[in-house]
């Protein structure tokens, strides 16, 4: 039967003989705590100093010893259960650029289809999809903020286009992203006019 709380609650056995148990986080200061057991100075004439985005902490997590959790304040019997830690390097450049175009519901995937609802097609440069990963790595926020950039860049028109119907194709270059210029709306009859050019020549 169930605990103090709820006693009339049923609990259920599970075996989890062949269950893996995953803990994740950005373990926040656990790196100043790995730089001081292992010798490195922040401070002094020999110290090392380095930006905060010239360094991966995921490097100096691969370092990291039981000892070092215990410091951060996780209890023993916890350590104890996880016996296994694994330590990720921060995203670059390509790898922000990779997640919002490759994997199937990458960001952009999800935006175009959002304007295809009113039948426009939306359109990012490769230069805008550089400058996206410039100012998610500038602003430290990685994967997470590629979203909120992105909603930034095309909320004006996504509240411009549903109203309108004359629109077909929505451009996005790097100075929408940089500058917060707005993206460029091409017109049903200026895209159909450079084919009706090409069927002339």
């Amino acid at each position: 039967q169930g605990g103090r709380k709820h006693p009339h609650q049923e609990f259920i056995q599970i075996d989890t003989t062949n269950v893996l148990f995953i803990c994740g986080g950005a373990f926040a200061g656990l790196e100043q705590i790995i730089e001081q057991r292992i010798g490195h100075k922040g401070m002094g004439f020999h110290a090392t100093v380095e930006s905060k985005l010239n360094r991966d902490p995921g490097e100096l997590f691969a370092q990291v010893l039981p000892e070092d959790l215990l410091k951060f304040g996780m209890i023993p019997e916890f350590i104890g259960r996880l016996p296994m830690v694994g330590a990720v390097h921060a995203l670059d450049k390509p790898a922000l650029m990779q997640i919002l175009t490759e994997p199937k519901n990458a960001l952009l995937k999800q935006y175009k289809k959002i304007f295809e609802f009113d039948d426009v097609e939306l359109e990012v440069t490769p230069e805008a999809l550089e400058a996206i990963a410039d100012l998610a790595l500038t602003r430290g926020t990685g994967a997470r903020g590629l979203r909120a950039i992105l909603e930034e860049t095309l909320l004006d028109v996504m509240y411009e286009v549903p109203g309108r119907t004359d629109v077909s194709r929505v451009v996005v270059d790097a100075e929408c992203v940089t500058e917060k210029r707005m993206p460029e709306m091409v017109s049903k009859a200026a895209a159909r006019a450079p084919r009706q050019r090409r069927a002339a020549s």
